[in-house]
């Protein structure tokens, strides 16, 4: 399994908004290497959730449910989607601050790559995020 981090405006579409909706596809990701870890996602891998510009926070796990695929808000066939689920909501949302405090993240790519907004995310990396989010791996 493989993990990511995945970036969201809260008033475009909040974690909250996915654990309504049950299902949801990513799209409208218009940067390569971005894309590039969208095609890369496999079926069940996880992706931190993080609200950006408000919160500034990782307040979630999704799954991938649906492999990449043509992103249906463009003709254009170098852009892709993937469908991501809610999975587990962080019983504690882990803020930018707390991240870059963590010694043993200052090479996640959340701190190294701000503005990219589909990242990957090592398994070390995930289990820290979990255990300061207080869920299980």
């Amino acid at each position: 399994m493989n993990y990511w981090l995945m970036k969201s405006e809260p008033f475009k579409y909040s974690w909250q908004q996915l654990e309504k909706d049950g299902e949801t596809l990513w799209d409208g990701v218009r940067n390569y290497a971005a894309r590039n870890n969208l095609k890369a996602m496999k079926k069940g891998d996880w992706c931190f959730f993080y609200h950006s510009n408000e919160g500034l926070e990782i307040v979630g796990i999704a799954k991938v449910t649906k492999e990449f695929f043509q992103d249906p808000t463009t003709d254009e066939t170098a852009w892709v989607s993937v469908n991501i689920s809610p999975f587990k909501k962080l019983k504690t949302p882990v803020t930018l601050e707390q991240v870059k405090k963590e010694n043993r993240l200052k090479g996640m790519d959340l701190l190294r790559l701000g503005r990219l907004s589909v990242q990957s995310v090592k398994p070390e990396e995930a289990k820290i995020i979990c255990e300061m989010g207080g869920v299980k791996m």
